[in-house]
């Protein structure tokens, strides 16, 4: 399959893209997750070439994307960012897919930008920080009690980089981010390549810690004022919970929610065939309606 690659530059820095394939349908965009992580888990959407463009790209200060030295972490900033990218493609109306933060950033993105917008998938993302932060707590108190003493300990002392309390982290995320091999080729590329800077900053030091800028967001009475097809994925793992997934499709009118049953935070790739299926042919009924 046909791709091109780019670079878009704008105010808040120089943006890497990928357009893959080249069918006659609406453009899919892919928004991936982080802050601060990249696109390479998203490879599998690829696959959807076949019938449509699909629109990868690194955000701003992770991967193969800058962010300029004077720009500010912000809200603003992503969804400048991704502007420039829809006007540098030409791309006057899509298909949005955004998965954990890149929902909230695709949520944003069509709140902002009516009437531009096919469908949004919105993949294990939430419509309120604070309640997303909550569960991700509840979660953690369900770990080990050895696992939580480590945790709460360099948690105490603000030591979030010592390796003990990394290894920690791991433990979480095989239950909540990655049902199966972390060594797998996306996943090490994109560790490799995320900013940590860009999550602390928008985030905070861990999903239940939020310290940055995102600290407060919450759009839930705003949900009601979108006006197009909406499918919400999760996995039954996941760090999007039942809670937080069933709260966020119920405030977005005629919403379908689609739970897979195998997976975690990354259903793209711990269940490829099914996800790719469902993305597949979501997008083709909104077109078709």
């Amino acid at each position: 399959m046909s791709a091109r690659e780019g670079h878009v530059e704008h105010a808040g820095g120089s943006t890497w893209y990928r357009v893959a394939g080249g069918g006659r349908a609406t453009p899919l965009v892919c928004l991936h997750g982080g802050p601060g992580s990249t696109h390479h888990y998203f490879a599998p959407l690829e696959q959807l070439g076949e019938e449509r463009p699909v629109v990868l790209y690194d955000q701003v200060g992770c991967g193969r994307s800058r962010k300029a030295p004077d720009a500010q972490w912000s809200l603003r900033l992503f969804l400048d960012e991704l502007d420039a990218l829809r006007a540098h493609l030409a791309l006057e109306r899509v298909h949005l897919l955004g998965t954990s933060w890149g929902g909230m950033l695709a949520l944003e993105h069509a709140l902002g930008r009516p009437g531009t917008l096919a469908s949004l998938v919105l993949s294990s993302t939430l419509a309120s920080a604070p309640a997303w932060a909550a569960e991700a707590r509840r979660l953690r108190d369900e770990l080990p009690a050895e696992v939580r003493e480590v945790l709460d300990r360099h948690e105490a002392a603000g030591s979030y980089d010592d390796p003990e309390y990394r290894a920690a982290l791991a433990v979480f995320d095989a239950g909540h981010f990655h049902r199966g091999d972390t060594a797998r080729p996306e996943l090490a590329r994109m560790r490799a390549e995320r900013s940590e800077e860009a999550y602390r900053a928008m985030w905070g030091p861990n999903e239940w810690t939020m310290t940055g800028v995102l600290a407060g967001w919450d759009i839930r009475d705003r949900l009601g004022g979108l006006d197009l097809p909406v499918l919400v994925v999760r996995g039954a793992f996941d760090l999007c919970t039942h809670d937080v997934a069933v709260d966020l499709a119920r405030r977005i009118r005629g919403a379908r929610l689609e739970v897979l049953t195998e997976s975690s935070h990354t259903p793209v790739l711990e269940e490829t065939g099914r996800y790719v299926g469902l993305v597949r042919a979501f997008l083709a009924d909104a077109e078709a309606a």
